[in-house]
């Protein structure tokens, strides 16, 4: 196809191809079938092959996208001698991905790192541009791997250039790359090309082209090569005419339909087939046609440009062409073309299952206990689309209705996994028309509100959850009984589902029959029960952390579950501890939930050196990973590290965007976030009443800022503005009600909070022993807490007019405050010194301050020794991103190597 009037395209290519080594880039090219993205491709893979760059490319085909990875299989041929630079996890998770090795599924976040730090490793020797044409048709699990690489190429020498239909949904979508629509040409470039192709047409028939065409340049090649009656009948020339893509459809048509019988076999076989090897194409074929078939066979497709053929690849030019050919074929000749492929197909059990399945028209429940070895093999190379794509088959093939019913079952509860909410709603669609008893129809309902912890749709509420788990355990299935029970807990820290449902939950958690150190069933106690089953899950988690070194799924949940119930020290370790495996095993969505524990339990200590990173990374990867709500949570993180750094006005911003995530699905624990980030945000500009008014909200089990655990952690805050406000009669009930919650948590949030609150708001005579008895607590860990006391006792000694004594207590919290960085109470410390009549000198700006929170989590990681690809493998991104960064910390902080970057950091 020629490239007329693509001047502008051509050198926005150019420009990406010049711009390498010093930086890398992604661009979707979009556009109409025919519009010449596929021309504009192989432009730029000329230029680059010039240019003496290494050219990598991969194309989606529709007959392939049930393959897991087939697309990268194709990118990676040319450097699957590399594998060896990988570290042994990627290389392992690669390989395994690739269907070169065995292996226990994958995560495909793993697949993508791999693939990341392979190009990044081979670019080290020139740049790369990668081509990945008709993206639309890539098999998900390869263009989730393009999708992350295209996310992470800016300090790459590295350029993906990726074509896709406009309208059609890929898995790019998502990834927020640039894009360039490519447009119909002009009316004179349009022109220029009909002439080249068709020279001496009659002006009626070229107008009518030029017309019918638009501008599209597969149009103005193809058409006029259809024959005379495309071109001078008279629906061309006056009559009525179909859509574009139909009518060039049409005129492939009538170019296969004028083929050799077994020419046109070949065809058929090649526009059914999974995989571009002409010898399958052939030996089909022959099957088909009932006597030898050659590569000869093919010259008459060559000569008409419907296909080019080599050694290796039988190619369609167009991808009309083979979805003209699929159409005129019929449903009856496709079967007996699907069934001459699986003939072929013996030594490849899985491509050959789905041409039987293809083939079938009628259940058939070989195939699809066939179908579901297929999964089960796709599941371990961690292609989660395959699975579901097989099992749906099995169940649409399945001869039992049960069996139907628990493999459509099975395949939502994948697709839940990948977050894809339409074809859960699809599956369950077709399951809920079947006769389900009654286990089955809960499971329906507990796999429907299973997206985001339940808080999407209805559903089964917490209690029918408690109730499913307390019959599947009484099956015997205790692990699915665990599942199930987990997402009822999970339904308690999103919503408030009542005293009630919550004691279901506890009741039937303590009657399964698990260790009472198993960390599932700790999480499951405080997620449903952070007050009364606190002290227990605060003493079970002691003894779990005692006994052994957790694994990281296992030390992600001790950690999350110690943000409930108020032991932040270990949510801080736990979650820490649990993030190198994950991040080995490229677990993405349970390390953007790992890492917002972190920030959270780290944001509640004032220990913004964790909190920035930790929040930060946590917000990238929930947005990646499709996980809105925790992104929800995670910016209201975000608001109160703002609010304790004293910016004021970016926490109220970060607050309003999470509550706009929020609001809309009433997730408590992320409006009580925010609400307690405004609250900070007040305290900060010292409008007291302000900050009183949103905290008594969260304890208001009538609003929608009400979080039950989360609002035992705010105690210190509601003392502060109350006794500020001179209000301190608003919060007795409140209080009243805390002091009673701590005599069943043994929570050191609360008590430190309960502590405080009662020095604060106690008369004269009982203040003075009771500031005594909540500094004499030991708040090593939570510095924050020892200097918001100080503080306060400093305050009250003063306004008893002792000056002199209330000094050393407002430096010791002014000193904390400042190298915490929670620079309004170092000021307000700094405020009652002066009153006491002491001067402070200028707060000095933290490290901290000086770097973006990812500027700040590499600066840490080198600080400790990491070497740059060591940091990329944690960070998922590749070493000379992390060397990008590293050059910009050095130059903020003045730093020439690792010994000085440690020592700036403290």
């Amino acid at each position: 196809m020629g490239l007329i009037g693509r001047d502008r395209e051509i050198g926005r290519l150019e420009g990406l191809i010049g711009a390498l080594p010093e930086r890398g880039a992604a661009l979707v090219l979009l556009g109409e079938p025919g519009i010449g993205k596929s021309a504009l491709l192989g432009q730029a893979a000329a230029i680059a092959r010039r240019s003496g760059l290494r050219v990598l490319a991969t194309a989606g085909v529709e007959a392939e996208a049930h393959l897991p990875y087939a697309g990268l299989h194709q990118l990676l041929r040319p450097i699957r001698d590399h594998f060896d630079v990988l570290p042994p996890s990627q290389r392992q998770a690669l390989r395994a991905a690739l269907g070169l090795v065995e292996s226990s599924g994958p995560d495909n976040y793993l697949v993508a790192l791999a693939v990341l730090n392979l190009l990044a490793e081979t670019a080290e020797h020139g740049p790369i541009v990668l081509i990945a044409e008709d993206a639309h048709w890539l098999d998900p699990s390869t263009a989730g791997v393009l999708a992350f690489l295209g996310r992470r190429l800016e300090s790459e020498p590295i350029l993906l250039l990726a074509s896709a239909r406009t309208g059609m949904a890929t898995w790019l979508d998502g990834a927020g790359l640039p894009d360039l629509v490519v447009p119909p040409l002009s009316e004179q470039d349009a022109a220029a090309l009909l002439d080249a192709h068709a020279k001496n047409l009659p002006a009626a028939v070229r107008r009518r082209l030029l017309s019918e065409a638009r501008g599209n340049p597969l149009a103005l090649i193809e058409l006029p090569a259809a024959g005379p009656d495309v071109v001078t009948g008279p629906d061309v020339v006056a009559g009525s005419w179909l859509p574009l893509t139909a009518r060039l459809e049409e005129a492939f048509t009538r170019r296969f339909a004028v083929l050799p019988p077994v020419t046109r076999a070949v065809l058929e076989v090649a526009a059914l087939n999974d995989s571009a090897d002409p010898h399958e194409a052939l030996a089909a074929a022959q099957a088909l046609v009932g006597r030898p078939v050659t590569a000869a066979e093919l010259v008459p497709a060559v000569d008409a440009r419907l296909v080019t053929v080599s050694e290796s690849r039988l190619a369609f030019h167009h991808p009309l062409i083979r979805s003209a050919i699929h159409q005129a074929a019929g449903p009856v000749r496709r079967r007996e073309v699907h069934r001459a492929l699986a003939a072929v197909l013996a030594e490849r059990p899985d491509r050959r299952t789905w041409h039987l399945a293809a083939a079938g028209d009628r259940p058939d429940e070989g195939i699809a206990t066939a179908l579901e070895a297929v999964a089960a093999r796709a599941q371990r190379r961690g292609s989660g689309e395959a699975v579901v794509a097989a099992l749906e088959q099995a169940a649409r093939l399945s001869e039992d209705p049960d069996r139907r019913a628990d493999r459509l079952l099975r395949a939502a509860d994948g697709a839940v996994e990948l977050g894809r909410p339409e074809i859960v709603d699809r599956l369950l669609g077709e399951a809920g028309k079947l006769e389900l008893s009654r286990r089955r129809r809960a499971r329906l309902a507990w796999v429907r509100a299973a997206f985001d912890d339940g808080l999407r749709g209805g559903g089964m509420d917490a209690s029918a959850l408690a109730d499913l788990a307390e019959s599947v355990a009484g099956d015997g299935d205790v692990d699915l009984a665990v599942r199930i029970l987990w997402s009822a807990a999970l339904r308690c820290f999103w919503t408030e589902p009542g005293m009630p449902a919550r004691d279901r939950i506890v009741d039937v958690a303590e009657r399964l029959p698990l260790d009472p150190l198993d960390a599932r069933l700790i999480a499951i106690l405080g997620y449903a029960a952070p007050v009364a089953r606190g002290a227990v899950v605060i003493e079970r988690s002691r003894r779990l952390l005692a006994r052994a070194v957790l694994d990281s799924r296992t030390a992600r949940l001790v950690g999350s579950v110690a943000v409930l119930v108020g032991t932040f020290d270990v949510a801080i370790e736990q979650s820490a501890a649990s993030l190198a495996g994950l991040r080995d095993q490229g677990r993405l969505q349970l390390l953007a939930r790992a890492l917002a524990a972190q920030a959270w339990a780290a944001a509640q200590l004032a220990d913004l050196t964790v909190a920035l990173p930790a929040a930060e990374e946590a917000g990238r990867l929930a947005e990646e990973t499709g996980q809105p709500f925790l992104l929800g949570l995670v910016l209201a993180t975000q608001a109160k590290i703002a609010a304790l750094r004293g910016q004021v006005d970016r926490a109220g911003e970060l607050a309003a965007e999470a509550e706009r995530l929020g609001t809309r699905v009433g997730a408590r624990n992320v409006l009580a976030t925010a609400q307690h980030a405004r609250a900070l945000a007040a305290l900060a500009e010292g409008d007291h009443p302000q900050a009183l008014a949103r905290l008594l909200r969260m304890h208001d089990v009538t609003d929608p800022a009400y979080q039950l655990a989360l609002s035992c952690h705010t105690v210190a805050d509601l003392a502060d503005a109350a006794l500020h406000s001179e209000r301190p009669g608003d919060v007795a009930g409140v209080l009243a009600r805390l002091e009673a919650a701590a005599l069943a948590t043994t929570s050191p949030s609360l008590h430190d909070g309960l502590r405080l609150a009662r020095a604060v708001l106690a008369g004269h005579d009982e203040a003075e022993e009771l500031f005594r008895t909540a500094l004499a607590a030991d708040l090593t860990r939570r510095p924050f807490m020892r200097a918001r006391t100080a503080l306060a006792y400093g305050e009250w000694l003063r306004r008893q007019r002792r000056a002199t004594e209330s000094r050393e207590h407002l430096r010791a919290a002014r000193d904390l405050f400042d190298a915490l960085g929670t620079s309004p109470w170092g000021e307000r410390a700094r405020r009652e010194l002066r009153a006491a009549g002491e001067r402070s000198s200028e707060r000095q700006a933290a490290t901290s301050e000086l770097l973006t929170a990812q500027e700040l989590q590499i600066a840490q990681m080198a600080a400790e020794g990491l070497t740059n690809r060591e940091i990329g493998k944690r960070l998922y991104i590749s070493h000379r991103t992390v060397g990008a960064h590293l050059a910009k910390i050095y130059a903020k902080l003045g730093a020439t190597s690792r010994v000085q970057l440690h020592n700036a950091l403290g």
